[in-house]
């Protein structure tokens, strides 16, 4: 396989590395969302986003233009990291240097497990992934840039200057 998906992984796992909390509340979840709505719109596309911790939904608005299956790409990315703790972009970029699908690695439905990009791990450091932050619309890479590139924008450290 190609070097340039080797590459794309470690990228997605530096991504990972550097997203992660300290702590993750209520407000957090609000104010992030509200930050991928903004960050989504020169897309110029409909997006479905969401943000649960620990199975509670946080956070969740569907653009004008989204629909159901957004929402069971959503529900189906988000299956996705919880069960493998990494982001949904990374499994399927993972398993796709294997050669391989998501059913053939781990014997799982893609019915119900999907490995576009989109979902992220909700990861507070030194506890781990407790929750999801997802995106669905754009294209897998978008979704998963848009989510990652917004994680990092929100963790800036603020000026009280």
């Amino acid at each position: 396989m190609s070097n340039n998906i080797k590459d794309l992984i470690e990228t997605i796992l530096l991504q990972e590395e550097k997203c992660q909390f300290t702590k993750f509340t209520s407000t957090d979840a609000l104010n992030l969302g509200l930050l991928l709505i903004e960050n989504v719109k020169p897309f110029k596309k409909s997006v479905v986003i969401d943000i649960t911790l620990n199975g509670h939904q946080l956070f969740r608005y569907a653009m004008d233009g989204t629909s159901k299956d957004n929402d069971e790409w959503v529900r189906r990315k988000n299956n996705t990291v919880n069960r493998f703790g990494h982001s949904s972009y990374y499994i399927g970029r993972y398993i796709a240097y294997q050669g391989k699908t998501i059913e053939d690695k781990y014997f799982v439905s893609e019915k119900e497990y999907a490995t576009h990009g989109g979902a992220f791990p909700l990861t507070i450091k030194d506890t781990g992934v407790v929750g999801t932050i997802t995106v669905s619309g754009l294209s897998q890479e978008d979704d998963h840039n848009l989510v990652a590139n917004t994680i990092q924008e929100f963790l800036l450290p603020t000026s009280t200057e």
